[in-house]
């Protein structure tokens, strides 16, 4: 990591790693995507949540080694690191794709409705581009600076569904990366466009939360016994106190409960990726 990406990361919140991945990862992660979403059909991402004109899919750990490789990757954790210090695990695996043609925007939110706390921040999320970020086709919106604020939108704002005066659109190439302390405010935008725009969401939490998704018992017993030292540690297969902490207070999505409508999300500056 750069000293600029570090301020980057610091200052706005989030950062761009353009092109990161090679030709042969983007394609191979591609590949396992569609095929997890052929399978699933009408039943994809009902692990988790079911958004609006939106195509999910969850519990990708289960679901392909290849989506298990990119999770521990070190170059990566250095910058989950730098937001959730030395102690972290994973939180959730998921896919989101808005569909074409829609007018269905995400309302500004924090991750697991997490707003900072005495130990500081928790919540970090790593975001693998397979197809394009744009202005047309659901690029996310986010807020510089407000991963400082302590506040979630949804008590500050009237409407966080509607444009915010702050926001940027980050946008990038197939293949790059963003890291997102999402604490930040932020939230995708509408596809307007005729094709698809994937995405994996790697959500990385602070050791003493809730996981999102409890990765102790959503693996079959085959996928963990293929797991090296590192991902158990990082899924917190063994971890009796992640278990007592997730099973106490599940995970939960950050998303407003029964909010339906668009905006126009036309002329947001876009964020340039990081040499």
């Amino acid at each position: 990591m750069t000293a600029e990406q570090q301020q980057q990361l610091d200052e706005l919140g989030f950062v761009v790693l353009p092109a990161w991945m090679s030709p042969a990862l983007l394609e191979e992660l591609r590949m396992q995507l569609d095929a997890v979403s052929a399978a699933e059909g009408g039943r994809a991402g009902s692990e988790f949540k079911i958004e609006p004109h939106t195509r999910r899919l969850a519990n990708l750990v289960e679901k392909g080694e290849v989506f298990r490789r990119i999770l521990s990757m070190p170059e990566i954790l250095e910058y989950v690191r730098s937001v959730l210090g030395d102690d972290f695990k994973l939180s959730s695996l998921n896919a989101r794709a808005p569909n074409p043609h829609s007018e269905w925007i995400q309302p500004l939110h924090c991750d697991g409705a997490a707003v900072a706390d005495e130990r500081g921040f928790w919540v970090c999320n790593v975001i693998w581009m397979l197809d394009d970020f744009t202005v047309e086709n659901g690029a996310p919106r986010a807020i510089p600076g407000s991963h400082r604020w302590r506040k979630l939108p949804q008590e500050a704002l009237a409407d966080p569904m509607a444009p915010h005066p702050g926001e940027v659109l980050i946008t990038a190439p197939a293949g790059s990366v963003a890291v997102i302390n999402t604490h930040a405010w932020h939230g995708g935008t509408a596809n307007r466009s005729p094709n698809p725009r994937r995405c994996l969401h790697a959500f990385y939490t602070r050791w003493d939360k809730p996981q999102q998704q409890f990765q102790r018992d959503l693996l079959s017993d085959e996928t963990k016994r293929h797991l090296s030292p590192e991902l158990r540690r990082l899924l917190a297969i063994d971890d009796e106190y992640n278990a007592q902490v997730t099973l106490a207070d599940p995970g939960r999505s950050g998303f407003l409960k029964g909010i339906r409508g668009s905006v126009s999300r036309d002329n947001l500056p876009a964020v340039s990726p990081t040499p």
